[in-house]
């Protein structure tokens, strides 16, 4: 177990958060992630899918792949990530296949989410490698911001539609 369990919700999901906000602001789905290995962050990203024209571009691949050049290494042993959105599949994945040790997320996914709301992948016993799972912290705050920004996109739909 890591020592700085703790600091979750005071520093690294904060951090997390402040990225999903920069997304918002940059017209991305507001999902931050924070990469930490030995109270150390070596990887971080928000979302960048419309930006970069990326269907992969989400907050924790663009994190991951921060983390694994940082490191000289795409093996992330030892590694938490906060990151204020459950992972999608193909963010699970990614995370599983980078021997991540550990994975805190604020709000569940209960449409895509891949570590226990559609899937548990990160208990799966068909993987060679589990990863630790801590859910809900600052949920409230992920999943205001993610609510505000998808009831906005239905708002602009619906002027674009004259309606």
């Amino acid at each position: 177990m890591l020592g700085y369990v703790g600091r979750d919700e005071t520093f690294f999901m904060g951090m997390a958060l402040d990225l999903a906000v920069k997304a918002l602001s940059l017209g991305e789905t507001p999902v931050g992630a924070v990469i930490v290995k030995q109270a150390t962050i070596i990887g971080a990203g928000f979302n960048k899918v419309e930006m970069e024209h990326d269907p992969t571009a989400h907050a924790e691949i663009v994190a991951l792949r921060k983390a694994a050049r940082a490191q000289g290494d795409w093996r992330l042993k030892d590694s938490t990530v906060y990151v204020t959105l459950e992972p999608c599949v193909m963010c699970a994945g990614a995370l599983l296949n980078a021997r991540v040790e550990r994975v805190v997320f604020g709000a569940w996914d209960i449409r895509y989410g891949a570590f226990g709301s559609l899937f548990d992948l990160a208990h799966d016993p068909r993987y060679n490698h589990e990863i630790e799972i801590k859910s809900g912290v600052m949920q409230k705050e992920s999943a205001e911001l993610l609510r505000d920004f998808f009831r906005q996109q239905r708002r602009d739909a619906r002027e674009a539609e004259g309606g």
